[in-house]
């Protein structure tokens, strides 16, 4: 599993689309700052087919470090949840059924 940075994200694109990378660079990324104010605003964001993000609340709640078993208050704090759209679980799923595909019965790879 590769992990792909922002900037080889915005030079994918730039060169499938044949646009300068300053555009898309600009383009990504007042998109992601977007994402971040409307979520920051509790809004839910919803993209047919690749998924939504919303925001959860979570309790305070009291918790215990667990070297010295100490108690301590956690606060209340929001979280943003991302639940992935038809597309997304439909092109994970295919992923796995090759991935079996190419597993032997023993787990070994073929």
């Amino acid at each position: 599993m590769a992990t792909i940075t922002k900037k080889e994200l915005i030079d994918q694109i730039s060169e499938k689309t044949k646009t300068k990378r300053i555009i898309v660079k600009r383009i990504v990324q007042a998109f992601l700052d977007d994402v971040i104010e409307e979520l920051g605003q509790d809004n839910r964001l919803e993209f047919r087919d690749f998924g939504v993000f919303e925001t959860k609340s979570r309790a305070a709640r009291i918790a215990q470090n667990p070297k010295t078993l100490q108690r301590v208050q956690v606060p209340p704090k929001r979280t943003v949840k991302f639940k992935s759209g038809r597309l997304m679980k439909l092109r994970l799923r295919e992923q796995d059924d090759k991935a079996i595909q190419n597993t032997g019965t023993d787990g070994s790879q073929q």
